[in-house]
């Protein structure tokens, strides 16, 4: 059995937002009990993330060091769309735009301290499409 549905998500700009309940609800209405949730992010510039809920110290770290790592003052080649652009592009690339959980008795098997994030890497907002595919 397979069942389908997208989520739309509004991002703020560099953020992570946490999708985790509406990934939830839509495992819970798949009526799925065993099997797996894909998350498949439509975009070249954020990521899909699992990752700690519960301090958001965790987040504040994981974005710092991806801005040290990955800066928007390079001269890259690829300058269009903005600064930002290319270090999204870069920033997506060493990340994930898909995720794939399993589920047991209707739910997803996160740990306790697991939360799964849409991750904008531009600077203004976006609206950001995530495919979400379970089978079981």
């Amino acid at each position: 059995m397979h069942y389908q549905k997208n989520i739309t998500v509004h991002t703020v700009g560099k953020s992570l937002q946490r999708i985790t309940t509406k990934v939830e609800s839509i495992v819970s209405e798949s009526g799925i009990q065993t099997g797996l949730c894909t998350l498949f992010l439509r975009h070249t510039s954020a990521s899909l993330l699992i990752q700690e809920n519960a301090d958001p110290r965790v987040l504040e770290d994981l974005e710092a060091f991806l801005h040290r790592l990955v800066p928007e003052n390079y001269p890259y080649a690829h300058d269009d769309e903005g600064a930002d652009d290319m270090p999204a592009h870069i920033r997506t690339a060493l990340t994930h735009t898909s995720e794939t959980i399993p589920i047991a008795n209707g739910r997803l098997v996160l740990g306790t301290w697991q939360g799964i994030y849409v991750w904008e890497h531009r600077q203004r907002r976006h609206q950001r499409e995530i495919v979400v595919h379970i089978s079981g």
